[in-house]
């Protein structure tokens, strides 16, 4: 969480959105209908994917995206998903934990 908001910072160079985004994106100031949508999209995948239904779709047509801009954001979220999952399984950012630790540090 912590690189994924110093991203976003840099992204927007807004610290005070960025921790309010880190805190509780539902209680950012500022955001847009948008991007609530897509952030409440993006949440249902991550947690609970196996329950999307056919209506989380038709909240992201609502704000305006296509067909192609649903396929970016679920692969988007979806790698992030896969990568966590990965770096998580490997102890990554855990050093003494890592798997092939001794074989990664200089």
């Amino acid at each position: 969480m912590e690189s994924h908001a110093e991203f976003l910072r840099v992204e927007t160079l807004d610290s005070a959105l960025s921790e309010a985004i880190k805190r509780d994106w539902r209680t950012a100031p500022g955001l847009s209908a948008r991007e609530l949508a897509i952030l409440t999209y993006v949440e249902k995948l991550t947690r609970h994917a196996y329950k999307m239904v056919a209506e989380d779709l038709d909240a992201l047509r609502d704000v305006g995206l296509d067909d192609t801009g649903i396929l970016q954001v679920n692969l988007i979220a979806s790698w992030f998903n896969y990568i966590n999952r990965v770096a998580d399984g490997l102890g990554v950012g855990k050093a003494e934990r890592a798997v092939g630790h001794a074989t990664m540090t200089p």
